[in-house]
């Protein structure tokens, strides 16, 4: 599953009764990660995102925020440019049964006690360090 696609089954219920890709452009605007022009569609299970990304970060986080929620399996974003693409890419990570920021901190950045830089990472997608979730899709900072 690559950073595009997601478990549509899994991830923040966020529609009711209003319409999706206002509900989502909301929610995403809330915590805007740095996107501006931001415009959202969805169709089916597919969201596609629009707009113009300050930086690769910023790029990255709208499509985990947009592809974390419920009935969201795939992110298309061929439409949304980034101003600033000189950062490299972080690396992805799909929670598991059983995960912690610790614990995944301790795997991917060599000690468990930077668990808060994959926080402040992945803040606008994970609201609560202690509420993260299966298939729960997160960035891994990398030289940032």
């Amino acid at each position: 599953m690559g950073l595009l696609d997601f478990a549509a089954d899994i991830g923040k219920k966020l529609f009711g009764d209003d319409d999706p890709a206002e509900t989502m452009q909301k929610y995403i605007e809330d915590d805007n990660p740095g996107v501006d022009g931001l415009e959202v569609v969805i169709e089916n299970d597919v969201a596609t995102v629009k707009g113009k990304a300050e930086d690769k970060s910023a790029w990255e986080k709208v499509i985990l925020m947009a592809g974390n929620v419920l009935g969201i399996s795939e992110v298309q974003a061929d439409e949304l440019e980034v101003e600033d693409d000189s950062a490299p890419a972080a690396v992805y990570y799909t929670i598991v049964k059983g995960d912690t920021l610790w614990g995944i901190a301790s795997e991917h950045l060599g000690n468990g006690s930077r668990h808060p830089e994959i926080f402040e990472a992945n803040r606008e997608v994970i609201k609560d360090p202690n509420l993260i979730y299966p298939g729960q899709k997160i960035r891994i900072p990398v030289g940032e």
